[in-house]
């Protein structure tokens, strides 16, 4: 499955986008907020979306995540190419976007 800005209502990133799913209340969220903010700043053409999963039941069915923090790792077409639930490392970022770019 693809996803593009209509569904995210953002635009997608020219090489990678770090898509986040969160909820209001989770801590976990707002660590994995800062991780790919900060990843997503230091890597050209890639964007962070961050989606409140409550707002956005439709897509949370659509895509089956099924916890928060959920991070969709989309290439340049908005194909997944990783996925991770729970608090990412930054290594781990970087690394899954190094697969996105690649693809």
């Amino acid at each position: 499955m693809s996803l593009g800005a209509e569904q995210l209502a953002a635009p997608l990133g020219e090489r990678a986008t770090l898509v986040q799913f969160s909820s209001a209340f989770c801590a976990p969220c707002r660590a994995t907020r800062r991780v790919l903010a900060e990843v997503a700043a230091m890597v050209p053409g890639v964007s962070h979306i961050e989606i409140d999963a409550e707002d956005r039941l439709d897509l949370v069915r659509a895509v089956g995540v099924v916890k928060t923090p959920t991070v969709l790792v989309l290439d340049a077409a908005g194909r997944e190419v990783r996925r991770a639930a729970g608090q990412p490392r930054r290594a781990d970022v970087i690394a899954a976007l190094g697969a996105a770019v690649a693809a």
